[in-house]
């Protein structure tokens, strides 16, 4: 039997399967949007909820509608969950109107109905080892527990976001880790992700109540309502400086949902207004702010990721904030000649480049470095892809690359030089200066070429400018991680979280989520072997885990794709959105030779989506509304400016 699981996990969902998903069945019974959607444990089950307020239990294998009944709310239902260990008769639901409600379905009645938030409850979790017991999210910025056991059957305020935020600040989503229940993760307003742990939390309360002199210590424990440890944060290391661009676009920063990956190791958060990031909760690493190395004397030419003879450096290592120069003399290794099948990926990738066609040079290079990770060279071709791109979080990919270029081979010229260049387009510009001058330093043939010119003249331009003058940008200081707007009131705990955040592993472009804030991203496979989201375009879009790649697009709504739950232990998913019905789909029979799903044309829907989110939101509400708009343009968006077309070789050009 342990055999057959682990057999399973594997090959439930494959690349073939991938490449035949298609539409099995649509089921029908809802008549307004249908906002979620949860499987129960087996499988065999498929709840749902809709702006009707209703609720429908289904059968999906056999596509028949097992039980249908209104929940009592009186406004959108956002949220529905089985209870664990209630034999799938226990069902809770979250809605617009602000309440919790508990239903038993084997006699469709509302048993139990919870009225403590004061704003609209967009999701519930809950978790095996705390049977009985639930978790709700809502926009009044709270977060609470519920334990069905108490003979008063009220909730208690796990967290409030308020005290750290201000008033402003709303929950819009939260999830518990499947494989340790203590650990329990929240999306809200902003770009940070919040990971707690509930044990830790109910301890502080329990010893606080307990202590003697509690009474004395009231005002301590409202200004400290968490243990520290208690919260660790998550965050996409270029969003907080990007966050006053983005409010000056109206481009609102909003977490619509987090998942853990099956062996919680993982966690994937769905960034409203911006990408699908994934963070590494093991192997945690720090935003990639920077710190200038020293001058790297060489002996021996070792540049580009090439070695004509060993040279010795002073080893670039990567640091928890950037990179560093390591103590003492250390050995550059020669870069190992790529495999031939390597070797012609990495060929095409450079063709695809010389092409300008960036996503696919960004996908093969990708796929190289999945089999090749400790090659620098390949780093530094896909960070010149990226900057060539400019997508939004291009130029923050690309500086990663390039930095783990340099750790790997420390005098590597084209890294350095993007470097100096991805700095500049992030808006450190005075780092950027370093840089530029540590590059002329380091290669004092290339200080005069036309592209270290043209960079230098950007960053005196830049330098000069009032806009640059009003606010020093240098060193990681709480200035980019403070929220901007009225009310923030942010605490000084909360300041400090922030600035102890971790940065994500990976990241996933071409959807759109810029119009829902329910919009969820998801691991398909049991093993987390693909990544799936929905989008504001109607489709929804499957990423390899690893290559972030991605392999298939599907049409899965006439409007938005918001709802994507993967069945718990087949190659079977469960999607909805606007439309008022549950689509299902599986992979189709081979013999099916047409698939009217199937958007083939990636690469230009992953366009328009970039465009789409970095338009005016008017021009998206006319866009929504059906109108076209001529006004956008048709190359690749980001919001940043052309880079000077006399780059030279030592940026544009691949090794």
């Amino acid at each position: 039997e342990r055999g057959a699981l682990g057999f399973e996990r594997h090959y439930h969902v494959t690349d073939p399967f991938i490449r035949r998903l298609g539409l099995e069945a649509e089921l029908q019974g809802h008549s307004g949007c249908v906002n979620c959607l949860e499987w129960n444990e087996k499988g065999d089950l498929l709840a749902s909820g809709s702006d009707d307020q209703h609720t429908i239990v289904w059968d999906p294998l056999h596509h028949k509608k097992l039980l249908s009944m209104h929940t009592g709310h009186t406004a959108n239902i956002f949220s529905v969950k089985f209870l664990p260990h209630s034999g799938d008769r226990i069902l809770i639901t979250g809605a617009a109107d602000s309440k919790v409600h508990v239903h038993d379905l084997t006699v469709k009645e509302t048993i139990h109905m919870f009225g403590d938030h004061t704003n609209r409850v967009k999701r519930i979790a809950t978790a095996p080892m705390w049977p009985n017991t639930f978790w709700s999210a809502a926009e009044d910025g709270l977060i609470r527990q519920y334990d069905l056991r108490e003979n008063s059957k009220r909730s208690e305020v796990l967290i409030d976001l308020t005290e750290y935020c201000g008033q402003l600040v709303e929950a819009k989503c939260l999830t518990v880790n499947p494989q340790d229940n203590n650990y329990l993760a929240v999306g809200a307003s902003g770009p940070f992700v919040r990971l707690y742990d509930i044990r830790m939390i109910h301890n502080h309360r329990k010893s606080m109540k307990q202590s003697p002199s509690a009474g004395v210590h009231t005002f301590c424990d409202r200004q400290k309502p968490l243990p520290d440890g208690a919260a660790q944060y998550y965050v996409a290391g270029h969003l907080p400086v990007k966050l006053p661009d983005y409010n000056n676009r109206l481009r609102v920063l909003v977490a619509t949902y987090v998942t853990f990956s099956p062996d919680g190791t993982e966690l994937l958060v769905n960034m409203g207004g911006e990408q699908v990031y994934l963070f590494d909760l093991t192997y945690k690493q720090r935003p990639y702010t920077f710190l200038l190395p020293k001058k790297c004397h060489t002996s021996g030419e070792v540049q580009n990721g090439k070695t004509s003879t060993n040279g010795v450096s002073n080893g670039i290592h990567l640091h928890s904030n950037g990179f560093r120069l390591a103590e003492g003399r250390a050995h550059v290794s020669p870069q190992v000649e790529l495999p031939p099948y390597l070797e012609r990926i990495k060929q095409q990738a450079n063709e695809a480049f010389a092409c300008q066609l960036w996503t696919q040079a960004i996908q093969l290079y990708s796929k190289a470095v999945q089999k090749a990770p400790n090659n620098a060279m390949l780093y530094g071709n896909r960070a010149a892809a990226y900057m060539k791109r400019k997508w939004d979080g291009d130029h923050y990919d690309a500086l990663r690359d390039c930095l783990k270029a340099i750790s790997l081979n420390p005098c590597h010229l084209k890294a350095h030089f993007r470097l100096a260049r991805c700095l500049f387009e992030l808006k450190y510009v005075a780092e950027a200066l370093e840089c530029l001058d540590d590059f002329k330093g380091k290669f004092p043939e290339q200080a005069h070429s036309s592209a270290c010119d043209a960079l230098d003249r950007d960053i005196n331009a830049a330098l000069f400018s009032k806009s640059d003058n009003a606010e020093d940008k240098k060193g990681g200081g709480p200035i980019r991680l403070r929220a901007t707007g009225r009310k923030d009131s942010i605490s000084e705990d909360e300041m400090v979280l922030r600035e102890r955040s971790y940065d994500y592993k990976f990241r996933y472009c071409g959807h759109c989520n810029t119009t829902t804030d329910i919009k969820e991203a998801n691991f398909f496979g049991s093993n987390a072997q693909y990544i799936v989201s929905g989008s504001d375009d109607g489709s929804f879009f499957i990423w390899e885990k690893e290559t972030t790649n991605l392999v298939r697009v599907l049409q899965g709504d006439e409007s938005i794709v918001n709802c994507l739950q993967p069945h718990p232990s087949y190659c079977f998913l469960a999607t909805s959105g606007i439309d008022p019905v549950v689509r299902l789909w599986n992979p189709r029979p081979e013999s099916e030779t047409l698939n009217g799903r199937v958007v083939v044309d990636m690469e230009g829907a992953s366009q328009a989506n970039q465009r789409r989110m970095n338009a005016d939101p008017l021009e998206v509400m006319l866009l929504n509304m059906g109108y076209r708009i001529t006004g956008l343009t048709s190359g690749g968006a980001g919001g940043s400016d052309d880079e000077d077309s006399s780059e030279g070789q030592v940026q544009c050009r691949p090794s």
